[in-house]
C-alpha cells in the first residue's frame, strides 16, 4: 500500500522543528515501512518546493501559496494538484491528514481522505478556556464532514471533538505509537539518579506548567533533595502575553525550590531517551492532550509517572498500576505521589515494569500500524 501524509510539520533538519503531531507521522511511518508499505510525506508552510528521500520516506516540500485573501485557499489548491497527479500515476492509495486547523476542507483528492484526530484548535482553545479563530473552527469542521474516514488517537478526543462539532460522525480509535527499539531502559539501575524529577516538553501554560513550580515547591517541603529538570522548548503564553512561560515559573517558586530547578532548554529528539533514563520519576501536570506521545516514551523507558487526570488519562495510565493520576490543580496531592515514588525505589519498579508492559500491547509502531493499514484497506474499498 501507498500511504500519503499531509501535515505542517515532520522532524526533519529539511523540514523544520515538529511538535506532536509530526513525531506521531515519523512512528506509525516506521512502523507501515517496517511492514513493507511505501510512505509519501507532504509538509506544506515550506520555504521552498522540494522533493527527497528520506529513511524510506518519500517527501514533498510544498511552499504556501501568497496571495492576500486567497492563500489558504489557493495553497489548498496547490496541494489538491499534487495529490491528484500522485493519484493519477499511481503513487499513492490514500492520504491521511490531522483534523488541526482543516487544511483538507477546500481539498478534492481522488482518493480517499482520513482525518486523524491529534486535536484541533477548536478542541484546545476549548480545554484551555480560550476563543478560538472563527476561520479555524469553520475549516476543522468542514474538513471533518468531508472526510472519506476518521480516526482519534482517544476515545475522549473523539467524544470531546463531536460535540464540539455538533457532528454525528463515527470515529475508529487507533492510539499513537512510538519505536520501542528507540526507547528501552538500559536495565542500569546506577544510571537512575536519586530524587530526580523530570519534566520534559514544550514549557506552555495548557501542559500545566504554571501549576509545576507549585507542586514542586510541596515537594521540597518533604523532600529537601528533590531536584527538578526540566527539557523542551520554551514558549510565549497566550493569556498574559508574556514571551516566556520559563520566566513566569521562576517567580512562582520558592526561594527553596528554585536553587533544586535545573531548566535544560530544547534538545534533539534523539537526545531525551538519556535525560528519561537517568529520571526517578516523570511529571506530567497537563490540561490539553489528545494522546501524548512524551507518555508512551517514558512508559516504555519504565519510568514511574505522576501525571493529569483529565479525559485521556486513563486511556494510557492506569492509576495505581503503572503510574499515578492526579488533578494539576491539586498541588499536595501531586506531590504527594512524586514523594511516595521518590522514597519507594520498589515501586519504582513496580510501576515501570507494568507501563513497559502496557506500551508493548498497545503503543508499539507494529501494533498500531497493523490496526492503521486495516483501517486504510477497508476505507480504500470502500471509496472503489
Amino acid at each position: 500500500m501507498k500511504i500519503a501524509f499531509l501535515t505542517p510539520e515532520f522532524p526533519h533538519a529539511r523540514t523544520g522543528s515538529s511538535g506532536g503531531i509530526g513525531t506521531s507521522i515519523m512512528n506509525l511511518s516506521k512502523g507501515l515501512i517496517q511492514q513493507g508499505h511505501q510512505v509519501f510525506v507532504l509538509v506544506y508552510g515550506q520555504g521552498e518546493d522540494e522533493i527527497f528521500q528520506d529513511n524510506g520516506i518519500l517527501f514533498y516540500r510544498i511552499k504556501n501559496v501568497k496571495w492576500k485573501g486567497l492563500s489558504r485557499y489557493l495553497t489548498q489548491k496547490k496541494i489538491e494538484r499534487l495529490v491528484n497527479t500522485l493519484v493519477r500515476d499511481r503513487e499513492i492509495d490514500i492520504v491521511e491528514a490531522p483534523d488541526w486547523t482543516g487544511i483538507t476542507s477546500f481539498i478534492q483528492p481522488h482518493c480517499p481522505i482520513v482525518i486523524r484526530l491529534n486535536g484541533s484548535d477548536t478542541y484546545f482553545c476549548h480545554l484551555d478556556n480560550r476563543p478560538v479563530k472563527w476561520h479555524n473552527r469553520f475549516h476543522e469542521r468542514r474538513a471533518l464532514q468531508k472526510a472519506d474516514a476518521l480516526l482519534s488517537v482517544s476515545q475522549f478526543t473523539a467524544n470531546l471533538t463531536k460535540k464540539l462539532f455538533q457532528l454525528n460522525l463515527n470515529f475508529t480509535i487507533i492510539p499513537n505509537c512510538i519505536d520501542l527499539a528507540m526507547f528501552q531502559s538500559t536495565d542500569q539501575p546506577m544510571c537512575v539518579e536519586s530524587n530526580t524529577i523530570l519534566y520534559f516538553g514544550t514549557l506552555i501554560r495548557k501542559k500545566g506548567l504554571l501549576e509545576l513550580p507549585f507542586i514542586f515547591n510541596e515537594v521540597v517541603k518533604r523532600n529537601a533533595n528533590a531536584k527538578l529538570i526540566l527539557v523542551g522548548k520554551d514558549n510565549s503564553d497566550v493569556i498574559s502575553g508574556n514571551v516566556s512561560t520559563w520566566q513566569m515559573m521562576q517567580a512562582l517558586f520558592t526561594k527553596e525550590a528554585i536553587s533544586n530547578v535545573t531548566y535544560l532548554g530544547s534538545v534533539p529528539y534523539q537526545e531525551i531517551k538519556a535525560f528519561i533514563n537517568e529520571a526517578a520519576v516523570c511529571v506530567f501536570p497537563t490540561f490539553a492532550e489528545a494522546l501524548p506521545v512524551s507518555w508512551i516514551e517514558a512508559m516504555a523507558m519504565q519510568k514511574p509517572i505522576v501525571a493529569s487526570n483529565i479525559g485521556w488519562a486513563a486511556e494510557v495510565i492506569d492509576d495505581g498500576i503503572n503510574g499515578f493520576l492526579v488533578h494539576p490543580e491539586n498541588h499536595v496531592e501531586y506531590a504527594d505521589k512524586i514523594v511516595k515514588l521518590l522514597e519507594d525505589p520498589q515501586l519504582q519498579g513496580q510501576f515501570g515494569t507494568e507501563a513497559r508492559k502496557k506500551v508493548e500491547e498497545n503503543f508499539s509502531i507494529q501494533v498500531v500500524a497493523k490496526k492503521s493499514v486495516e483501517f486504510y484497506i477497508k476505507n480504500i474499498k470502500k471509496k472503489r
